[in-house]
């Protein structure tokens, strides 16, 4: 396959920025169309590209002959429907975190796939593709800091969307620690506690910020922290304590006050272009993969189960007043 082309689903902010780098900064990818449940927006993404479609039916993007392969960035209460409508198509699909928000739809997801009977699914847990992070798993498997102990993780942003929950705060947000933590040590999470302090006052009804400790089987701890309006600016943050010394991401050397009124230029006001790079290589990984017909090397279906099992377990961590919940990944 010399040009895999590519159908688009979702026209936010996440599809559209994904349209955007697969037409100018992926080779060997074509996008043919767009579909969004706003056509207007679907044909606006559509109309910045070259010769591409525009549609309001996601089902008819899969459906194309045209079509090739497939990327699910819609709302994450579609990626169930859309991924297993998908294999049955026998498409192979990046489909944005989470696989599915609850832990039975990533279970349905998972057997439709294995049903297929091939790994048509790859999902966009992006941040193994970003050079930081990817030079960070690089260091602790070189042993430079020794054995980690002490992980600490902190994901911050401006303001919460419209509809904000504090389970979702954990299936949009967190979900990207609970892939990204085991993938740097190399250990499963094994148990999981949520805690929280005093609400911030932004959004009523919203938990934000809330803190959730991890264990891995290998013995250590990962504090991570989702604080959807911080209102400064997009902030990420990863550091690791280890026996013989300490990595991080970030490590300035001075006092940093981020607030909305004094807002750093290092923080952008949203994710795109703090993992613009990761974004671009994991495209262009897939877009290899398909194009070759070989296995991707993306994060899997299972990976995205998993993850939603520990995201399961800490709803259930904070449904019961922060008690600590041993992760439990469903046989498939």
């Amino acid at each position: 396959m010399s040009t895999v082309r590519i159908g688009v689903i979702g026209a936010g902010n996440m599809g559209a920025d994904h349209a955007n780098t697969l037409h100018r900064h992926v080779s060997g990818a074509v996008v043919t169309m767009v579909a969004d449940i706003d056509e207007e927006r679907a044909a606006a993404v559509a109309g910045a590209l070259t010769d591409a479609r525009a549609t309001g039916d996601p089902y008819a993007v899969i459906s194309d002959p045209e079509v090739d392969a497939v990327v699910i960035a819609s709302h994450d209460s579609t990626h169930a429907d859309l991924s297993v409508a998908a294999v049955r198509a026998e498409k192979p699909m990046l489909c944005e975190k989470p696989l599915a928000p609850t832990l039975d739809e990533c279970v349905r997801v998972v057997r439709a796939e294995r049903q297929a009977g091939a790994g048509l699914i790859s999902l966009g847990f992006m941040r193994r593709f970003d050079p930081a992070y990817v030079e960070l798993k690089e260091a602790l498997a070189a042993g430079v800091c020794g054995a980690p102990l002490l992980l600490r993780c902190v994901s911050r942003g401006v303001s919460s969307a419209p509809g904000a929950t504090d389970e979702l705060s954990i299936t949009g947000s967190a979900i990207h620690e609970f892939d990204i933590v085991p993938w740097l040590l190399d250990s499963p999470i094994t148990e999981v506690s949520w805690h929280a302090p005093r609400s911030t006052t932004v959004v009523t009804g919203l938990q934000d910020p809330q803190l959730i400790l991890l264990r891995t089987a290998d013995g250590a701890l990962t504090t991570v922290e989702v604080f959807l309006n911080a209102g400064y600016g997009y902030d990420i943050r990863c550091e690791v304590a280890g026996e013989r010394g300490a990595l991080a991401l970030t490590n300035p050397a001075r006092l940093v006050t981020d607030s909305a009124r004094a807002r750093s230029l290092a923080h952008p006001a949203d994710w795109r272009p703090r993992f613009a790079d990761a974004y671009r290589l994991e495209l262009q990984a897939w877009i290899d993969a398909v194009a070759m017909g070989s296995p991707s090397p993306l994060a899997t279906a299972h990976d995205g189960l998993v993850a939603g099992a520990v995201a399961d377990a800490v709803i259930a961590s904070m449904k019961s007043e922060g008690r600590t919940v041993a992760v439990q990944v469903p046989e498939v």
